[in-house]
């Protein structure tokens, strides 16, 4: 670990690493950023925001505490880094974060299970529903779109949901107390890891012309 450094990271250091390298290709809303150096190279970096999401951040652990919520949305490192060096990492960036209720998910579409979750402590909560959005082929999130332009929606696969508390210890057990997801055992599988640059593969489809169900029959989902 001697030639590794974790600290903290700017949004524009993070931003063309998550455009070039991270699967989603697309800039979340950043409000901690952090990085794995290796000398003068970014090797590794994790960022945190507010949840797209205003569901999730109510129904996280209620209204009274979604000031609080904030979601794991990017961690992307090269390969072969040094064993633990991945978790030591997380671990280094929940603390630096205050209290905050952090939500990340494994994306099934990428056959992700989320381990490095499960290695860091987080809680596994369920699998969110497989569902569909307005397809904006502009790299842009769904809520920044004007729904009415297009019949086009893209499927969504089904995530892994992950929740930690992090913060001191009469926070963590308040809102531990608070949250509103079952605790489940952890969900265990293969994983597959993508290479640097590649894209998880999009299901669109026009519903003027087409069901979801038939889709997903067409695309054995």
């Amino acid at each position: 670990m001697s030639n590794y450094t974790f600290s903290t990271a700017t949004r524009d250091e993070v931003k063309s690493i998550i455009l070039a390298n991270h699967y989603a290709h697309r800039m979340p809303m950043v409000q901690h950023a952090f990085k794995i150096t290796d000398g003068d190279t970014i090797v590794g970096i994790i960022t945190f925001g507010i949840p797209a999401s205003r569901a999730l951040v109510v129904g996280v652990a209620g209204v009274e505490n979604a000031e609080h919520v904030v979601e794991l949305n990017r961690l992307w490192t090269v390969d072969n880094l040094p064993r633990n060096t991945l978790s030591e990492f997380v671990a280094h960036a929940l603390r630096s974060i205050g209290d905050k209720i952090v939500v990340s998910y494994s994306d099934k579409g990428m056959h992700h299970n989320g381990y490095i979750y499960q290695a860091t402590n987080f809680k596994f909560t369920g699998q969110t529903k497989l569902r569909t959005d307005v397809y904006t082929g502009e790299g842009k999130h769904s809520r920044h779109y004007d729904k009415s332009k297009t019949n086009r929606r893209i499927v969504r696969s089904p995530k892994n949901r992950y929740v930690i508390v992090v913060g001191n210890k009469r926070f963590k057990k308040a809102m531990y107390k608070a949250l509103n997801y079952p605790i489940l055992p952890y969900p265990k599988g293969d994983n597959q890891n993508y290479k640097v640059g590649d894209s998880k593969p999009e299901v669109v489809f026009d519903r003027n012309e087409t069901t979801l169900e038939e889709v997903l029959e067409k695309e054995n989902l």
